[in-house]
C-alpha cells in the first residue's frame, strides 16, 4: 500500500456535514476579541458580537461551546430535551433566553436568539461562581455542564469525568488556532505515517504509548480490563507517537487531539489527517491516521495489535481533522 498517495475519502453523509459545517470560513471584521475559529459563515458576526459580551467569554469560546452542543446544528434536540443551536433546556430558556434580533419574539429555534442567549448565561454563571478559586473561564464552563453549585462544591472543576472532559474539549477547541499554530506538512504527515507503520503488529494496551513509543499502559478500559502488564499503545497513544516523530505534539486523548486539529472538508482528506469517532466532540473513543483509500492506521482495542483498519471499522465516524502545531492546556 503506498500510504503516502493522496486520495479522497468518502465519508457519511451525517460525518460529511459535520466536516464541512466546522471549516467553512470565518471572516475578518473581528469585534473586540477576534474569532479565529473556523465557524459557519452566517453565525460568525453573531457570534463575534455574543463573544465579547463579558471578560470570561470570547468567541473562540463561545464558537467552541456550541460546536460541542449542536455541531452548530439550530435544529438539535437531545434525548433529555435540551433544545436548539445552544441546546437549552426548556426551563433554563424561560429564565435567560431573550430577544436577540428584536423580532418580539424569544424563539430557542432562532440562532439570533439563542446564541446571545447562550453567551448571557454563560455571563451569568460567570459572576456566579466569580469567587471560586482558579481559571475562571474553566470554572464557568464546568457550572455550564455541572451546575454551579458543583463548582462551588468543589472549588473549582468538579471531579466527574463528563464535565472534566466537557471542560478540557472547548477549552482546547477554542485555543486551537491561538499563536498562529500551522497544520502538519506533507512531510510531517508522511513522517508521522511511517513512524505508524513501524509500530504495525505493536500489542493495545490500555492507556499505553508516549513520545517515545510504546509504553505499559494503566487501568481499566471500559470492558475492564488493563494494560498495566502490556507495552504497547491505545489509540491516541499511537497518534501521539506518530507525530512527535514529525514534530508535532498531540494532546494525550482523542477528545483532546480532535480539539488540537483543524476540521478538514470531506474532499480535502489526506494521508496523515486524524479519524474520529463518538457521538459528539468531547465523547470521541477513538482516533486512527488515515492512510488512503478508506484506510487507516490505528490501535483498535484490548487483545488486538497495531493495524490496518477501514474507515468503516466503527459505525460512529465524528469526522476528519489535521493536526495543528499548537500545544493546548490540559486540565
Amino acid at each position: 500500500m503506498k500510504s503516502t498517495t493522496a486520495v479522497t475519502v468518502a465519508l457519511g453523509a451525517t460525518a460529511a456535514v459535520v466536516v464541512a459545517a466546522l471549516v467553512q470560513a470565518a471572516g475578518n471584521d473581528p469585534i473586540g476579541t477576534a474569532l479565529t475559529m473556523a465557524v459557519p459563515a452566517e453565525y460568525q458576526n453573531l457570534i463575534e458580537e455574543a463573544g465579547n459580551t463579558c471578560p470570561e467569554v470570547t468567541p473562540n469560546l463561545l464558537a467552541a461551546l456550541l460546536t460541542q452542543e449542536s455541531q452548530f446544528n439550530p435544529k438539535a434536540q437531545s434525548p433529555v430535551g435540551a433544545q436548539g443551536i445552544a441546546q437549552f433546556m426548556p426551563s433554563t430558556w424561560q429564565e435567560h433566553g431573550i430577544d436577540g434580533n428584536g423580532d418580539d419574539k424569544n424563539d430557542v429555534w432562532d440562532p439570533e436568539d439563542a446564541i446571545p442567549s447562550s453567551a448571557k448565561y454563560l455571563c451569568t454563571i460567570a459572576e456566579d461562581v466569580k469567587d471560586v478559586p482558579g481559571d475562571k473561564q474553566k470554572n464557568m464552563l464546568a457550572a455550564y455542564n455541572a451546575g454551579s453549585d458543583a463548582v462551588k462544591r468543589y472549588g473549582g472543576v468538579p471531579p466527574y469525568k463528563e464535565t472534566q472532559n466537557y471542560v478540557r474539549s472547548i477549552t482546547a477547541l477554542a485555543d486551537q488556532n491561538k499563536g498562529g499554530g500551522k497544520v502538519a506538512t506533507t512531510e510531517q504527515a508522511a513522517t508521522a505515517i511511517n513512524a505508524a507503520e513501524q509500530m504495525i503488529g505493536t500489542p493495545y494496551s490500555w492507556g499505553g504509548g508516549n513520545a517515545n513509543g510504546p509504553s505499559t499502559g494503566t487501568c481499566c478500559s471500559p470492558s475492564g480490563r488493563t494494560g498495566k502488564s502490556t507495552k504497547g499503545f491505545d489509540c491516541s497513544g499511537l497518534t501521539l507517537y506518530a507525530y512527535a516523530k514529525a514534530g508535532i505534539a498531540l494532546p494525550r486523548t482523542a477528545a483532546a487531539q480532535y480539539a488540537a486539529s483543524e476540521p478538514v472538508k470531506p474532499g480535502d482528506v489526506k494521508p496523515g489527517d486524524l479519524v474520529f469517532y463518538g457521538a459528539s466532540a468531547a465523547g470521541i473513543h477513538h482516533v486512527g491516521i488515515y492512510v488512503g483509500s478508506g484506510w487507516m492506521i490505528d490501535a483498535p482495542r484490548p487483545g488486538t495489535q497495531v493495524r490496518y483498519s477501514p474507515m468503516d471499522t466503527m459505525p460512529d465516524l465524528f469526522g476528519v481533522a489535521r493536526p495543528t502545531s499548537n500545544n493546548n492546556k490540559e486540565i
